[in-house]
């Protein structure tokens, strides 16, 4: 990664995919075009019926009368956060990712003003914040445990504004990473290796 401002690299190296494909769910991520730039995430409500409490990017899935993938990440996001379409400078987007629940998502790029007026969606968010882009991207992973029936598991996250971020909205920050700023960032599908949980657990302690 060279040292030109974020979102001129930005801006340099996504576009638009020429291949389309139609996915289940799309997704924005809206960046302030400024000199320290940061992500708007969100945080899911504790009454939604799908990764309640989760931090995530403003979207969700398609509707019928939705034209394309962008459509879909405009219209969530504006649904969710009033974030105005107008307001969004897209810059393009980044390979289809997957949900835990089988959903294809599209993840749709764009710069927005610093000082934007948002209003979350009560019924759908509970919290409107911004984390810096540069912090998300030197941040040291830390395990997150996730409890099934009969054991837990560890996966990689970022802890941010008090927040957690794993899962599908971390995958898709690594993704944001390596193709719009050439930086490629470790990050293991798991955090289970016993050495390498009890090396992040000490720098967390």
């Amino acid at each position: 990664m060279t040292d030109q401002p974020l979102t001129q690299l930005l801006q340099q190296r996504l576009r638009f995919s020429k291949r389309i494909q139609p996915a289940h769910a799309a997704v924005l991520i809206a960046i302030t075009h400024e000199a320290d730039p940061k992500i708007l995430l969100t945080r899911r409500s504790l009454y939604m019926n799908n990764h309640a409490g989760e931090v995530s990017f403003p979207g969700g899935k398609r509707d019928p009368n939705d034209t394309s993938n962008i459509v879909v990440a405009l219209r969530e996001a504006y649904e969710e956060t009033a974030l105005n379409p107008f307001d969004v400078k897209l810059l393009g987007d980044l390979p289809m990712e997957r949900s835990r629940s089988g959903l294809l998502v599209k993840p749709i790029v764009g710069l927005i003003p610093p000082k934007v007026q948002l209003v979350a969606q009560p019924t759908e968010i509970d919290r409107i914040f911004f984390a810096s882009l540069k912090g998300l991207m030197h941040s040291t992973p830390s395990p997150y445990e996730v409890r099934l029936a009969k054991q837990s598991i560890y996966f990689p996250s970022i802890r941010i504004e008090n927040e957690v971020v794993w899962g599908l909205t971390a995958r898709i920050l690594i993704s944001l990473f390596r193709y719009g700023l050439n930086y490629q960032k470790t990050w293991p599908f798991l955090l289970n290796s016993p050495s390498f949980k009890s090396a992040i657990f000490k720098k967390i302690d």
